[in-house]
């Protein structure tokens, strides 16, 4: 479960606490804008007066074109600063989202899509700045601002303010009207365009796919809809924010020409002078900018809620960091090997991705520190997530997983992964060159080591026939590559650390005959420097295995040699007559 995300301006200065300084400056220039401001009508009004007693004036006017200039440039470094805040929140938010998203315990990648965790690094950040420039501050000076205004405007005159005060609220019970269904569009709009961004990342990423496949026409109205629910919501927030102007404008100038009728009608009467009715006046001129920019932040920050509703959601999602602290060991048991514990062991395992639905069931077994152990059985079987434990992407529901005699949730999981390899079935690459995806995990690694799990991998051929050698761009997703060279990378990439147990998750599946027999033997050889725990599917790595771990439905349902099993494992034979060539596919 997700920590509650808090909403509206209060969720905004969670995310910009860390900016408490310059938000802090931002404002007390703008306060000082204000204050340059509130001071014109003033000196106006002493003006009016002195022209009207035939005193001079020159001093006024000089006095007030010095306010209304450094008052300009006030302004002009409120903005570059605004600007230069905003950038500096958006920079901290998404630099935490990316460190958050990277570091995510594995079930909230399986809750989450992709894409959609993609955007709120990009477009709900970028709503967010524009709030930061266009809400958080004006709403702060705002307030300010116009404190000191109705101050101003109550001591030159306490019934003209009357009037303004009655034209305001009018003018500010429709915006409540407009904020009330502003928010709900806005986090809908959000989550529509978080969608269109995972429906496009999916379609992208399986472009050939698609093309094969001639859905170019159904994706694009898959995404399409998304993007026309972004639309619907667009629209729907944008009719709210058409009613911000209105009110604003009737706020001030409804106001303005009521205060100019009364207040034009008492001076004619003689209940009141042209300079006192000028200086009110003009107290109102400067109210626009704080009740405007009041105004203009509050529906800022409603339509930014559901970006900042988004990105404190994906902050709270739950996360692994290596320095976990380490839960209590499980007793180190005697292995086989002169006392020595084994590699890796499973005792009595149950797990589920959901709890109710256990995908192992009571699983036990033995890895030695040296040697080659190949699991087996159908599609479900549990394999691949005998591996997502192994490498500790998930902790098991029950039972324990021991690494070299200790429970694996007593050290911490960079310590734990530092030790093992892993390479997956679809073997990624990384876009970059050949050396990049190599030493990934071993980025200090030298030439020699290179060269050794080159050789080791049957890659120095590719290596040599490429233009720039281990330094040729492999493309994103490694496309200049054939099946063959992913494979037998990412197999070079998991053992250029020396692991002490390597996960293998059927590393022949993409081989040729050639190709295959050499890796064989690579395999044969680092067998007897470290742990080799293979997912098999091909009957060659099958009978290359000194100990074969035979899986149905969430439990061992054999377990031994090759040769052993045909004899005593009716499961195991049913397996291995499914097998008519040596080189056909195992049954998944």
């Amino acid at each position: 479960m997700t920590a509650a995300a808090p909403g509206g301006l209060r969720g905004v200065l969670r995310l910009a606490a860390g900016h408490r300084g310059p938000i802090a400056a931002t404002v007390a220039l703008s306060l000082a804008a204000s204050a340059l401001g509130l001071a014109q009508p003033l000196v106006a009004r002493d003006v009016i007066d002195a022209a009207g007693a035939g005193r001079a004036v020159w001093h006024g006017v000089a006095a007030l074109v010095a306010l209304f200039t450094v008052q300009a440039l006030v302004q002009a470094l409120v903005r570059f600063q605004l600007g230069r805040t905003g950038e500096g929140i958006v920079l901290g938010v998404r630099l935490g989202l990316i460190d958050r998203l990277l570091r995510l315990r594995m079930p909230a990648y399986d809750r989450h899509r992709v894409g959609d965790l993609i955007s709120r690094t990009d477009a709900d950040t970028f709503a967010l700045r524009q709030i930061v420039a266009g809400g958080l501050t004006d709403a702060v000076t705002g307030s300010i601002g116009l404190a000191a205004t109705i101050g101003l405007m109550l001591w030159l005159d306490w019934t003209l303010f009357v009037c303004v005060a009655a034209v305001v609220l009018i003018a500010g019970a429709a915006l409540a009207a407009a904020l009330r269904g502003m928010r709900a569009a806005s986090l809908s709009g959000r989550r529509a365009t978080g969608e269109m961004a995972a429906d496009l990342e999916r379609a992208l990423s399986a472009i050939r796919t698609v093309k094969a496949a001639r859905a170019e026409a159904r994706e694009a109205e898959r995404i399409g809809g998304r993007a026309r629910a972004a639309h619907a919501a667009g629209v729907r927030t944008a009719g709210f924010d058409a009613l911000v102007a209105p009110a604003t404008e009737l706020a001030v100038t409804g106001s303005f020409l009521l205060v100019l009728l009364i207040g034009g009608a008492r001076v004619a009467g003689g209940a009141g002078s042209v300079g006192d009715l000028v200086a009110f006046l003009l107290s109102m001129l400067y109210l626009t900018g704080p009740l405007g920019a009041l105004f203009e932040s509050l529906s800022a920050v409603q339509q930014g809620t559901g970006a900042a509703h988004r990105i404190t959601e994906a902050l709270a999602l739950p996360r692994e960091t290596a320095d976990d602290p380490p839960r209590a060991a499980g007793a180190a048991p005697a292995g086989a090997e002169g006392g020595r514990p084994p590699a890796l062991e499973f005792r009595d395992v149950w797990f589920g991705y959901r709890p109710a639905q256990p995908v192992l069931r009571g699983v036990s077994f033995e890895v030695p520190r040296r040697g080659h152990v190949a699991l087996i059985g159908p599609s479900g079987a549990g394999k691949s997530t005998i591996f997502a434990l192994a490498a500790r992407f998930y902790d098991p529901g029950g039972g324990e997983v021991l690494v070299g005699g200790v429970a694996a949730g007593a050290v911490s999981r960079a310590r734990h992964r530092a030790g093992i390899g892993l390479v997956e079935q679809e073997c990624p690459i990384l876009d970059g060159t050949l050396r990049d995806n190599l030493v990934y995990a071993a980025p200090h690694a030298g030439d020699d080591e290179i060269r050794r799990v080159v050789d080791i991998t049957n890659l120095a051929g590719l290596v040599a026939r490429l233009p720039h050698g281990l330094d040729t761009r492999v493309g994103e997703h490694g496309r200049e590559l054939s099946g063959g060279e992913r494979q037998r990378m990412a197999i070079a990439r998991a053992l250029l650390p020396r692991p002490r147990l390597l996960l293998l998750d059927e590393p022949t599946s993409h081989l040729d005959l050639e190709s295959e027999l050499a890796l064989h033997q690579a395999l044969d050889e680092v067998a007897r420097r470290c742990a080799l725990l293979v997912i098999a599917h091909r009957f060659t790595t099958v009978r290359a295995a000194a100990q074969v771990i035979v899986l149905d439905q969430g439990r061992i349902v054999a377990s031994g040699g090759h040769e052993e099993l045909m004899k005593t494992s009716a499961y195991y034979r049913d397996l291995a007559c499914a097998w008519p060539r040596e080189d056909a596919p195992a049954p998944r």
